[in-house]
């Protein structure tokens, strides 16, 4: 087993740690450092539950090595709301037009929209739902996701959420 000293930060904090040079960063996100809010499913890059921002770019984390993440800046759905509580707005958007069911896919469709709109970016409804097909949800029909990303977008000015 070959080992490495890792130094990061995730959701603004400074983490080090000697991780094994096969462990993906989801595995060491939710396993080493217990953000249990990166979800590993298929662990093939097929479904987006493990979605991460790294380096303010979406990524999948179950292909990622943790050791590719070193000197990283990584934020997990953990990271996205304020201390006070206050939602990020994708998060805001979510839930006002019930974009989540059980809730497994949502943490990898968040972050996958909360770096599309990063620094005030207004991508249109078309950007994000073509960055949504790389999300699989089995419970929710995508039509709550596709009304929160509306009202991202600003499409849905004046709709009923």
């Amino acid at each position: 087993m070959s080992e490495h000293r890792i130094e990061l930060t995730v959701n603004g904090r400074r983490h080090q740690a000697l991780v094994d040079a096969r462990t993906s960063l989801g595995e060491f996100l939710r396993d080493g450092l217990g953000y249990t809010g990166t979800h590993l499913a298929c662990e093939h890059g097929v479904c987006g539950a493990c979605t991460v921002m790294v380096d303010g770019r979406a990524m999948r984390s179950c292909l990622m090595l943790a050791v590719q993440a070193d000197g990283g800046e990584i934020t997990t759905v953990e990271g996205l709301a304020e201390p006070d509580g206050t939602l990020h707005p994708v998060q805001q958007a979510m839930r006002d037009n019930f974009g989540l069911q059980c809730g497994f896919c949502t943490p990898g469709v968040v972050i996958t929209l909360a770096a599309l709109t990063a620094d005030g970016a207004r991508p249109g409804t078309e950007e994000m739902e073509a960055a949504m097909s790389g999300h699989i949800c089995r419970c929710t029909g995508y039509q709550g996701i596709r009304r929160a990303i509306r009202q991202l977008a600003g499409a849905n000015q004046g709709e009923a959420a």
